[in-house]
């Protein structure tokens, strides 16, 4: 195999050899440490190993310093096991899985995996004539200088760079890296709040850009198939990430960068939120008013009025408004007890005008202007300083707002505007400029809420809505979403990509404003088709300006019906939906997943958003344009799929034109899956997951299936670690007319002694002949006119049970 690869490393290098940096001469090639330094004329790189599939390159120029701090990285390196070959021409840095080729003259570096060329440098490290970037917040935000470059192939897509509206295929863009608010956004966006120096190839592998400060993610621009990294300064480093699969893939670049936590299992419910509710009675009323109407509903966001009587003037009290709110701790108690939970606003900012203004200058704990004086400037809401939370002081002035919320009762926390919105390139932070902190302010602000939590609230799983981060955001708990987007049909077009693009970052929980934000746009049918695609959203959660209610219960009777059915569709996908959770947890999977995961090499979903898997077995089409009564929808080949609501199965591989209903999305199951459902409830307090329909779709094709469903009590932390979980193993078995199934307790600690399960079974098309559980026969109920079989099962988990179906011909 050694003389194989070889052969290899020298025919590809004669495809690519025009492209390496002419002027970098190779010197030497030395172990230090846990990595590996191969000095050249103009400075020297060093090759760091975090497993078989991650290696990290950083180039140190003459006369600059090792900068070792990432915001991004927190995997050990992995040097067991390299192999390095230095021969006459070239170099190899072998970690039995990726290895990297060294080019000696002319200088060239290269990256292959399993003998196939993944990537390599063009120009690699370089600094260029200087480039102002656009204008934002009215200043020229920084001047271009330093550059690596890559060679692309000519028909690989790329994907990455963050939240934006672009379409899948990212390609032929130049993107700022500047987290920048974008309001009223439809179908395009070139930037918007939370940018990412991540790079994804259709070709099957990511690159991580490991440096903070702003700058662009060139992907083609200028079609000379060149990937181009720029940044005004910092660290020279990336890590290449490959995998077998594009689920491996995720898996090691969450490894690399943190898995996300487990969130509280009422952040899977519904949540009510507007800009803003004014008042303690009007939170109150319309709690009442979910209730009343038997729509769920699991907790309530508190916009900026909760410390200020007006939109202007107030931002940076951080404390509770007692004219609106008099009784704040008792609401939140009242809250409590009918299963909701209370989430409040925050922001960074903190207004002169505000009462905390006094406190904050004599606390220290605002960044400085030039001369050392607290940055004052101008925006929407007042004149203003901003939090300096790279200051010790300032992080525990901030936290202690939050510890003290959380000891009045508060659930959740909602950090707003945390590009930050307005930050001036002139406001010095303890640690650097805003040019060098802005872009992971939000991502730090996220820590700083996750790691008090830790602190003081150890057994407390976070809930942290952002509306900004970087990359590694996930490990701090963060859900973000997509900002301020229209109320409009152009508005939802836009998020599925968005969602699914932001979950191959990382960032799995990116989720929207169910019914769009802004505007005063009364659309009933978008509303409704805005919150079915929420049913499928790893967080449902309408919020609008309030203008046009954003809460089912004041909307029409039509809207509030139909509303009301996707609602309790998401409620009965709990038990599914929190095992995704688990999966994202352990694994990093998406909870949203592009179709190409399924079929990676099928160029045409490279740039397809219009159908998405929820999780791996539920095929989901949102409906995106008025009027809308037949859509296409392409079904993966790697199965068959059963509508949801029909019990329809269509053969895998086509594209299908359906037929829409206004009640739901077309919506598809995974021949062969387990789909467990939740019974009714009014909030994820009342959910019992030792009762359960279990639902189980049968086709010939697909004659052996194994699945497995997580729990624990949604509560308490680190429940995997202690073992104070159950994942039950479910598994089906189908050969010569006989249909079996095995359910067993596969790891953890059962949750409860028993469980009553509702078993439907699927596309039984004859009356079975006969039925026995755990070795007896039992008398069922088949459905003759939807071809289901009921089984009741009462299953001891601590034994293994066996139920087996004997098919009519």
């Amino acid at each position: 195999m050694k003389y194989l690869k070889v052969f290899i490393i020298f025919f590809f290098f004669a495809l690519s050899i025009s492209a390496q940096n002419k002027n970098r001469t190779f010197n030497k090639i030395e172990l230090q440490g846990t990595q590996f330094v191969v000095e050249v004329n103009d400075g020297y790189y060093i090759f760091k190993s975090y497993s078989p599939e991650i290696i990290e390159t950083t180039f140190v120029p003459n006369k600059e310093t090792f900068k070792s701090e990432s915001h991004a990285v927190v995997l050990d390196s992995d040097t067991e096991d390299i192999e390095i070959t230095d021969r006459t021409e070239d170099i190899i840095i072998d970690t039995k899985g990726i290895y990297v080729t060294i080019n000696k003259s002319p200088f060239q570096i290269s990256y292959y995996y399993k003998d196939k060329l993944i990537t390599s440098e063009k120009r690699g490290y370089y600094k260029s004539a200087h480039e102002p970037m656009e204008m934002v917040q009215g200043n020229i935000v920084a001047e271009v200088t330093e550059k690596i470059e890559f060679n692309l192939t000519e028909d690989e897509v790329l994907y990455g760079g963050g939240s934006r509206a672009l379409g899948m295929n990212r390609r032929g863009h130049r993107l700022p890296l500047f987290n920048r608010a974008h309001y009223g956004y439809e179908t395009h966006s070139e930037l918007m709040n939370f940018t990412l120096p991540i790079v994804l190839s259709s070709n099957q592998y990511m690159i991580h850009f490991d440096n903070a400060p702003i700058g662009y993610l060139d992907l083609d621009s200028k079609g000379d198939n060149s990937l181009i990294y720029e940044t005004i300064s910092g660290r020279k480093t990336y890590q290449v990430i490959v995998g077998d699969t594009w689920y491996d893939i995720m898996n090691n670049y969450t490894s690399l960068t943190g898995k996300q936590p487990m969130l509280p299992r009422w952040a899977l419910g519904n949540f009510s939120s507007r800009f803003g509710y004014h008042s303690q009675e009007e939170v109150e009323m319309t709690i009442d008013k979910f209730r009343e109407e038997d729509i769920p509903v699991d907790a309530i966001i508190l916009d900026l009025y909760w410390f200020g009587k007006d939109i202007k003037g107030t931002m940076g009290n951080l404390e509770v408004y007692r004219d609106s709110f008099p009784d704040f701790e008792g609401m939140i108690k009242r809250l409590n007890n009918k299963g909701v939970k209370t989430i409040t606003i925050t922001e960074p900012f903190v207004l002169t005008t505000s009462s905390k203004w006094d406190e904050a200058v004599k606390e220290d704990i605002l960044a400085k202007d030039s001369i050392g004086n607290p940055a004052k400037y101008d925006f929407y809401f007042g004149n203003t300083g901003i939090i300096d939370i790279y200051k010790p002081e300032g992080e525990q002035w901030f936290w202690n707002i939050y510890k003290d919320l959380t000891n009045k009762g508060v659930a959740g926390v909602w950090g707003d505007l945390g590009e930050p919105e307005v930050h001036p390139n002139w406001v010095q932070h303890h640690t650097g400029s805003a040019t060098e902190v802005h872009n992971i302010y939000g991502h730090d602000w996220a820590r700083l809420v996750y790691e008090g939590y830790q602190r003081d609230f150890p057994n407390t799983r976070p809930f942290i809505l952002m509306r900004a981060g970087y990359s590694g955001s996930q490990r701090y708990g963060m859900v973000p979403w997509s900002g301020d987007v229209n109320r409009t049909w152009g508005g939802l077009q836009s998020q599925p990509e968005i969602a699914l693009q932001m979950g191959m970052q990382g960032l799995a929980y990116m989720h929207s404003d169910l019914g769009g934000f802004a505007g005063d746009n009364l659309d009933d049918e978008l509303y409704v088709r805005w919150l079915q695609y929420g049913v499928f959203n790893p967080i449902f959660r309408p919020h609008a300006q309030e203008g046009v209610p954003s809460e089912p219960v004041f909307r029409s009777d039509k809207a509030k019906r139909l509303a009301k059915f996707a609602i309790q569709m998401r409620y009965r996908m709990l038990p599914y939906n929190y095992n995704l959770m688990f999966e994202n947890h352990l694994y990093g999977k998406p909870l949203m997943r592009p179709l190409f995961f399924e079929e990676p090499n099928n160029s045409n979903l490279y740039d397809y958003s219009k159908t998405y898997l929820w999780g791996n077995d539920v095929l989901v089409a949102p409906v995106v344009e008025a009027g809308k009564t037949e859509q296409d929808v392409y079904f993966p080949k790697t199965a068959n799929w059963f509508n949801i609501e029909t019990d329809e199965l269509i053969k895998g591989g086509q594209t299908k034109m359906v037929k829409t209903h206004p009640a739901y999305i077309p919506t598809y199951v995974r021949a062969g899956a387990f789909i467990p459902l939740a019974k009714s409830m009014q909030s994820t307090s009342n959910y019992n997951p030792n009762e359960i329909e279990l639902h189980y779709y049968f086709d010939k094709a697909a004659p052996v299936n194994k699945r497995n469903l997580y729990n624990d009590n949604g509560i308490d932390v680190k429940t995997i670690e202690n073992k104070n979980c159950e994942i039950l193993e479910l598994e089906s078995f189908y050969k010569g007319m006989n249909l079996s199934f095995k359910f067993e307790l596969d790891n953890g600690v059962a949750q409860s002694s028993k469980k009553v399960i509702d078993f439907y079974v699927h596309n039984i098309q004859k009356e079975p002949k006969f039925i026995k559980v755990d070795g007896k026969k039992i008398e069922v109920k088949w459905n003759s006119k939807t071809k289901t079989l009921t089984i009741p099962v009462i299953w001891k988990t601590l034994t293994k049970k066996e139920i087996k179906i004997k098919l009519k011909r």
